[in-house]
């Protein structure tokens, strides 16, 4: 349905009882964010996305099976630490294009006039997008890692199963950080594949040339330890990647000088620095696209 009253006729059919449900904003935004969680799951890159997700995590366990010198699958513990650069590449690709999508495919089909016809405002119909896009990662992660998680137990490999929850809930931290960013070039491109091809641009500069900048920055600036890891906050697939390798208490020193000074100068506060920089990602990009979409046109 296009608009907010067809959705919440659907909500009304679903059998929601009347006096449980939300009034004004809080019922506008649950019923975009429903339409947009159900759209989504019926899209194909949904089940796309999940079924990479099962496939690649058992190839990741059988290869770190074979390295650590044994046959079949391996553990919780070392499968985790294998997905962790498998989350870094499909991940961030998956909540930038969902978000691309989102506004500017509406208003490139013009559904986007029809939506805010309503008595909705702007605010409420770009929360609403969030919150039902952040939904289907969230299913997307569980299903594939739980799927993955499922047969690893039932290979008799359930040692340890706390590392993958804490990647699972890193990667929907990473996830809604992306989506922010998705959904603000989703906001200011006027047409659905400018945003996708700008989503993935943007992803292909997070992923590959921050990296090899920040290498070549350190040896051409001669940057001190302090100013790399601080750089290396700024990127938020560096910040997941240190954050999922403290997590797992591995050490930090796997990424070289910045993070083992991480771990000398900080310690236990390195939760607190990673989880204000995800924050940031989070919020930051979204705020800036609240203000651009109260001022765009719908068409």
């Amino acid at each position: 349905m296009s608009s907010i009253a067809g959705v919440r006729a659907g909500l009304d059919a679903s059998g929601w009882p009347a006096a449980r449900r939300p009034a004004g904003p809080a019922r506008n935004v649950a019923t975009v964010a429903l339409r947009e969680l159900r759209d989504a799951v019926r899209s194909r890159w949904f089940f796309l996305y999940t079924l990479a997700f099962a496939a690649l995590g058992l190839a990741v366990s059988f290869v770190s099976g074979a390295g650590s010198g044994g046959a079949g699958l391996s553990g919780f513990g070392r499968t985790t630490a294998g997905l962790i650069n498998l989350v870094l590449l499909v991940v961030p690709l998956m909540a930038l294009t969902a978000g691309a999508g989102s506004v500017a495919s509406d208003r490139e089909r013009g559904m986007l006039g029809c939506l805010l016809a309503q008595p909705v405002s702007r605010f409420e119909v770009l929360l609403g997008k969030y919150l039902g896009l952040g939904g289907a990662l969230l299913a997307c992660l569980c299903l594939g890692l739980g799927a993955c998680a499922g047969i690893l137990a039932w290979k008799g490999q359930a040692t340890g199963p706390e590392s993958i929850l804490w990647l699972a809930g890193l990667s929907f931290g990473l996830a809604l950080g992306m989506l922010s960013v998705g959904i603000l070039i989703s906001v200011l491109a006027r047409r659905a594949a400018v945003a996708v091809g700008t989503a993935i641009f943007v992803w292909l500069t997070l992923v590959f040339v921050t990296d090899l900048g920040l290498m070549a920055g350190a040896m051409a600036l001669r940057l001190r330890i302090e100013e790399l890891f601080a750089l290396s906050l700024v990127n938020p697939l560096q910040v997941f990647k240190m954050w999922s390798l403290h997590s797992v208490e591995a050490s930090l020193d796997v990424l070289g000088p910045a993070g083992l000074y991480a771990t000398e100068e900080f310690g236990p506060g390195l939760h607190a620095i990673f989880g204000a920089c995800m924050l940031a990602w989070v919020v930051g990009p979204l705020l800036a696209a609240a203000a651009a979409f109260s001022r765009s046109s719908p068409t």
